[in-house]
């Protein structure tokens, strides 16, 4: 057992020794001198070499053939080397001889380039600072700083350009340079006809500044003198003077933001160096007076508000605010005489402008009368323009009237709470007992615009007011001023407004029934109006030859067109409706239900009465008995068009169908109020004539035809012939055979001779 162990032992050992590298054998030897049984691993080892030995041996035998081989061409191939060897010499020497004269082409070719190079260094540098000069302008000209780009262009000209030599480019930018001068004087030019686009866009705003300047100056002037200066004037006061007070307005902070005056001295500075000073000089004068008379001119509504007046002359102070400034700022742009000549245009043109429109005469009036002078003149004036003062106050709520309609949702006012309640009640005299009984939170049945528009109808009246005072006028004159403005607001303004709102795109049902019940309200509220007139005026309402208030008639009319249009868009309704109308004209038989679109029409009419419950209740049914009217006509029409060529019988059952669906919706009452089936006499013409083609009972009509107890008395002959004339040829069409069948043969004969018959009557009764 041992010795099993000593052998197998010896055999891992030899295969470690075997595979292990020689740097690592250490540890291996070691293991076998630390072993017991020497002798018996050396005997392994001897036998292991042996192994090996006889192994080496025969891979020797093996490979010694080839070896000899290889061993016999390397021979062969010595000879062969020595050849390239020598060939190899020979081609060397060659080159070394060949390559001495190429040597010394490439070294004259490296001088001559190097030469180049310091001549190509020596002109670049001549004309880099031309070229940085041309960089520099160009920047100049993108940056817009037109005159150091002159300057440089001069520089460039003058110096660099000579000093760099007759180069191409050189001369293309001498040509160049008349042009760029043409660029910057034009270029200067835009930028001085935008300053002055923009100072005639802020004049108003320079104006008004200066006009704050005066007012500040004058108001510490007085103080420091003891209101001397107010109380005793100078009979005139120089321009120069005035326009002093006013010199530095354009120093005060947020005056630069309006205007740069850097484009005038830029192109005054660039127009000087090209030497057209004089030209630049006459263009400027010329626009400024071309911009003088627009200023002076008064707008045609100037005298309709005391903001136009004040516009207006903001915009003289602010002109000659601006000349001013370039008169001491510039050298020779313009001369005093120049400014004091649009001064003169300026006096004539304001005081032309003031005698015919003298808005601000009322507070004229008032300040005169207090100092004790004379003003009757004044007072007769004042008395002439209430009219004009009316139109203002007319245009005034004009605009307010358009843009409460524009803003209100035509919807009926929640209310939350009994606070609300009484503010809405102490906005509009509104008064309805049964909606007094309902608790909150409710809705009133008039929207938004109801109780604006009334209290815009008060302020108005306090307006008018306010313009009677201190004119001592009696309380009859003023009640009866009052009363015409209010009339010529209601007929006029306001009865406008309600028509815009009426007439306007997109206006739906909904907005029109709101509107309806708004004027409903607003007309029961005219007797309050003439009430709270009396009250402020003291004046009776039952006084003899006092004006009326015309509101009841304005209203009336609005609710009118109202009313029209709602029957207009109904009607347009349908149309669309009956434009989805997709019959099969030539249809064996009919369906046992009405078509998609006539019930879609007839739910839609029912969600659109439903809404007409707040409206009077004529106005609903007169809507209704129209809108039926209306379909009825449309469907008949649509049953005798033109592009309607041939009628079956199935298609007549399926037409049947849909008009018992609209009778079926008129005896259901969409509307309460009608007695009986007053609403299905909407639809007898069209069930008069369906009857009598699906009944076929042609000889009862024309043996009773034009008897008041006739059937069929609301059957015109010619309808029923058209009608006929579709189905003659459908019979015609679809029955090709029918000379072989009897019955077939017999119904034609039928409808010829009905067909002969109707047309007989026809010509009857044109006889």
């Amino acid at each position: 057992m041992a010795s099993a162990e000593t052998a197998a032992e010896n055999e891992r050992i030899l295969r470690e020794i075997e595979s292990t590298d020689t740097n690592c054998i250490g540890p291996t030897l070691r293991s076998v001198y630390d072993g017991q049984e020497h002798g018996l691993f050396m005997d392994k080892l001897e036998g292991r070499i042996r192994n090996h030995d006889r192994e080496i041996e025969k891979m020797c035998n093996h490979h010694f053939q080839g070896f000899v081989d290889s061993i016999t061409e390397l021979l062969k191939v010595r000879g062969e080397a020595q050849k390239l060897k020598c060939q190899v010499t020979e081609t060397n020497q060659k080159l070394q001889t060949d390559g001495k004269e190429v040597c010394v082409l490439l070294l004259r070719q490296c001088r001559l380039q190097q030469r180049n190079i310091a001549t190509t260094i020596d002109k670049l540098t001549h004309c880099l600072p031309v070229l940085e000069m041309y960089s520099k302008l160009q920047e100049q000209m993108r940056s817009k700083r037109y005159y150091p780009a002159l300057r440089t262009l001069e520089q460039l000209e003058e110096s660099c350009l000579p000093q760099a030599g007759s180069y191409r480019f050189c001369g293309i930018m001498s040509e160049n340079i008349p042009r760029l001068r043409t660029h910057i004087r034009d270029a200067s030019m835009s930028d001085l006809k935008d300053f002055l686009e923009s100072i005639r866009k802020h004049s108003d705003k320079i104006g008004e500044t200066a006009m704050k300047q005066v007012l500040s100056f004058f108001f510490l002037s007085m103080m420091k003198s003891n209101f001397s200066f107010c109380l005793k004037p100078k009979p005139k006061i120089k321009f120069v003077m005035c326009l002093s007070f006013i010199r530095n307005v354009l120093q005060i902070p947020g005056a630069h933001d309006l205007v740069d005056f850097s484009p005038v001295y830029r192109c005054l500075h660039i127009y000087t160096v090209l030497g057209a000073r004089d030209t630049f000089e006459n263009y400027y004068r010329k626009q400024r007076r071309k911009q003088a008379r627009l200023v002076l001119q008064p707008h045609s509504n100037m005298h309709e508000t005391l903001e136009g007046y004040r516009c207006y002359f903001n915009q003289i102070v602010g002109f000659f605010v601006v000349e001013d400034h370039i008169l001491h700022a510039t050298q020779g742009l313009v001369n005093r005489a120049y400014v004091e000549e649009l001064w003169e245009l300026a006096l004539s043109k304001t005081i032309a402008a003031l005698r015919t429109h003298s808005v601000c005469l009322h507070t004229t009036y008032i300040i005169f009368m207090g100092y004790g002078f004379p003003v009757n003149q004044l007072f007769d004036m004042l008395l002439e323009m209430r009219d004009q003062y009316g139109e203002i106050l007319l245009k005034k709520w004009n605009q307010s009237f358009r843009q409460l309609l524009d803003q209100d949702n035509y919807s009926p006012i929640p209310v939350a709470s009994r606070d609300e309640y009484q503010r809405i009640a102490g906005q509009f005299p509104f008064q309805d007992p049964e909606l007094d009984k309902m608790p909150f939170p409710k809705k009133l049945p008039f929207s938004e615009f109801v109780p604006k528009v009334y209290s815009q109808l008060k302020e108005f009246i306090y307006a008018c007011l306010k313009y009677s005072e201190d004119l001592h006028l009696s309380s009859t004159e003023i009640d009866d001023m009052i009363r015409k403005s209010t009339n010529l607001l209601l007929t006029r303004t306001l009865s406008h407004c309600l028509q815009y709102a009426i007439k306007k795109k997109n206006v739906g049902l909904a907005e029109l029934v709101q509107i309806i019940i708004n004027t409903t309200h607003l007309e029961q509220s005219c007797h309050y109006l003439e009430e709270f007139i009396s009250n402020i005026t003291s004046v009776p309402p039952d006084t003899i030859n006092a004006t009326k208030l015309y509101g009841t008639s304005t209203f009336k009319d609005a609710r009118h067109a109202a009313e029209e249009e709602i029957y207009t868009n109904l009607n347009q309704k349908i149309d669309q409706f009956l434009q989805l109308a997709d019959y099969d004209w030539a249809a064996a038989q009919g369906g046992g239900q009405a078509s998609d679109y006539l019930s879609d029409l007839i739910a839609f009419l029912c969600s659109t009465f439903a809404v007409f419950t707040h409206l009077p209740g004529k106005v609903a049914q007169t809507a209704c008995m129209s809108a039926c009217k209306h379909l009825s006509t449309s469907l008949l029409q649509l049953l005798l068009e033109a592009d309607v060529r041939q009628v079956s019988m199935g298609a007549l059952q399926q037409f049947n169908v849909d008009v018992k669906e609209c009778e079926k919706f008129a005896r259901a009452g969409p509307v309460p109020g009608f007695q009986g089936d007053t609403l299905l006499l909407a639809f007898i013409d069209l069930r008069q004539l369906l009857d009598l083609f699906t009944q076929w009972d042609w000889s009862t009509y024309l043996a009773d035809y034009g008897l008041p107890t006739c059937k069929y008395l609301r059957v015109n002959p010619h309808t029923a012939l058209a009608l006929l004339e579709k189905m003659k040829d459908t019979s015609r069409k679809n029955n090709m055979f029918a000379q072989f069948r009897k019955n077939e043969r017999d119904k034609q004969k039928l409808i010829d001779t009905v067909v002969k018959q109707l047309r007989n009557l026809i010509a009857t009764n044109q006889a």
